[in-house]
C-alpha cells in the first residue's frame, strides 16, 4: 500500500493550491486580532459570523508583510479615519497560501477602505435609529443653552493641546467676560474613549448644579480614533445628559454619532470657546440694545408727562375754581339739609313736650282740688291717714279757693277741729 509522508502531503497540498488558486480574492471578513510585530510585519485573524446569534462561522490567519503594510496601513486609516485594529470589518485582496510547517495562510496585498466605510456608516445610522426608535435622539438638542453659559465642565485629556488652546481663547476673550472652566480629564483616542468619557460624565452629574454646560474638545492630530466616539452607550448617555453638550473634537470631516446627539457641534476646541464666547457676545450685545430701548422709552416718557404736567397746570386755575364751586354747592345743600333736619328734631321733640305736658297736667294737684278734693298736710307733709295725726297737731287743709289750718283737740278721745281760714 503505497503511503505519503506528512511533508509530501503538504507539499502536494500547496502545489495543488497554488495551481488551483494562482489568482488575488477579494475576501470580505472582520478583523478578530492585528498584531504588529517588531519587523514591521503585522499578523491578523480573519472571521466571519452569522448574522444572528453571532455564531462564528469561518476563521483564517493572514499576514501583511512590512513593505505592504507601512503603506497600507496609513492609507487606510487615512481615508477611513478609523484604527486598522480589531472590530471593524474590511474588503482585502488576499493570495491563499499553504506552507508544509506552517499550514494555511492569507498573505494581504491590498485593501479597500469605501468598504469600511460602509459598515462605519451603516453601524452609525442603525445607533441613530436606535436611539430614535428610544425617543432619544434629540432630547440633549431640545435643551435650551443657558442665557450665561460661563461655568463649564470640560471634558478632555489631561495636559492636552487642545484644552489649553480652549481655556487660553477663553481667557483672553476681547471683551473681558469671566468663564469658569474645570477640567474632568478622560481619554480621547485609544480603546478607552467610551468608559473614560461616561465617567467623567458620571462626575459632572453628581454636581451638575454648579455647571451650565458641558463641552467635550480633543485637539488635531490623527481621525484614526475616531472610532471611540461612534458607540452606543456614549451616544445615549450624552444624548439623554441634562445639561447641554457641545462637542469640538479636532475634526472636520465627519461627524461622530456624539456629534449628531450632542448640543451643539463645532470642529476645534478653539472654535468651542469662540462659540461660547459669542453666546455671551450676544447676549450683551441684546442687553446693551434693551438698556438703549429703554432709556429712549423713559425719554420719551418724562416728555409725555412733562407736557401733561404743563397741560394740567394751566388747566390747574379753571380746575380749582370747578372743585370750589361744587364743594360751595355742596356745602350750601348740607346747610339745607341740616337746617331741615334739626326742624325735623325739634318739631319731633316739641310734640313730645307737649305730650308730656298734657300728661302732667292731668296729674296736677290743682285738677284734683277743683274737681272738690283737698290735701291736708301735717309740718309740711301730706297726711294720708287721720290716725297718724297726734294730740294738739296743727294741720293745713288746702281747697281749690284757699286753705284752712285746724289744731286737733281729743280730751276725751274725740277729735275737735279748731278752724282758721285763709284764702287763696
Amino acid at each position: 500500500m503505497e503511503s505519503l509522508s506528512l511533508y509530501e502531503l503538504g507539499n502536494l497540498i500547496r502545489r495543488t493550491l497554488s495551481e488551483g488558486m494562482p489568482a488575488a480574492y477579494w475576501v470580505q471578513a472582520e478583523l478578530s486580532e492585528v498584531r504588529e510585530a517588531y519587523n514591521g510585519h503585522c499578523y491578523i485573524e480573519l472571521v466571519q459570523k452569522a448574522e444572528r446569534g453571532n455564531a462564528l462561522l469561518a476563521k483564517a490567519r493572514a499576514t501583511i508583510w512590512a513593505n505592504i503594510y507601512k503603506m497600507l496601513k496609513p492609507y487606510f486609516e487615512n481615508a477611513t479615519g478609523q484604527c486598522f485594529a480589531a472590530g471593524i470589518k474590511v474588503l482585502l485582496q488576499v493570495t491563499v497560501d499553504y506552507h508544509e510547517l506552517y499550514g494555511l495562510s492569507l498573505t494581504v496585498h491590498d485593501i479597500d477602505p469605501t468598504y469600511t466605510l460602509g459598515d462605519m456608516a451603516r453601524r452609525r445610522r442603525e445607533i441613530l435609529m436606535q436611539l430614535e426608535e428610544e425617543g432619544v435622539l434629540t432630547l440633549n438638542k431640545e435643551l435650551p443653552m443657558p442665557i450665561f453659559p460661563q461655568r463649564i465642565a470640560v471634558i478632555s485629556a489631561a495636559g492636552a493641546a487642545g484644552y489649553g488652546d480652549f481655556c487660553d481663547q477663553l481667557i483672553s476673550n476681547p471683551y473681558g467676560f469671566v468663564f469658569y472652566p474645570k477640567l474632568f480629564p478622560a481619554v480621547m483616542q485609544g480603546d478607552r474613549v467610551e468608559e473614560t468619557i461616561i465617567s467623567a460624565l458620571d462626575h459632572i452629574v453628581e454636581e451638575q448644579d454648579f455647571w451650565d454646560v458641558v463641552v467635550i474638545i480633543r485637539g488635531g492630530g490623527a481621525t484614526s480614533d475616531l472610532s471611540g466616539f461612534d458607540t452606543y452607550p456614549l451616544a445615549a448617555n450624552c444624548a439623554q445628559f441634562p445639561l447641554p453638550i457641545i462637542t469640538g473634537i479636532g475634526h472636520e470631516r465627519d461627524d461622530t454619532v456624539l456629534d449628531m446627539v450632542a448640543h451643539t457641534r463645532v470642529k476645534t476646541p478653539t472654535a468651542a470657546a469662540e462659540y461660547l464666547v459669542n453666546a455671551l457676545a450676544d447676549i450683551a450685545q441684546k442687553l446693551d440694545t434693551l438698556i438703549t430701548s429703554l432709556t429712549v422709552c423713559l425719554t420719551e416718557r418724562m416728555h409725555r408727562e412733562e407736557k401733561r404736567i404743563e397741560q394740567l397746570a394751566q388747566h390747574l386755575p379753571a380746575l380749582f375754581a370747578l372743585i370750589h364751586t361744587r364743594q360751595l354747592h355742596r356745602i350750601e345743600q348740607f346747610e339745607r339739609d341740616l337746617y331741615i333736619s334739626i326742624d325735623n328734631v325739634l318739631a319731633k321733640h316739641t310734640h313730645r313736650l307737649q305730650l308730656m305736658e298734657k300728661i302732667l297736667e292731668s296729674a296736677s294737684p290743682q285738677l284734683a282740688l277743683k274737681r272738690g278734693y283737698t290735701i291736708t298736710r301735717c309740718d309740711g307733709r301730706v297726711v294720708r291717714h287721720a290716725a297718724s295725726l297726734s294730740d294738739d297737731a296743727v294741720i293745713t287743709t288746702e281747697f281749690v279757693d284757699g286753705e284752712v289750718r285746724s289744731s286737733v283737740l281729743n280730751p276725751s278721745g274725740n277729735i275737735l277741729f279748731s278752724i282758721k281760714k285763709r284764702k287763696l
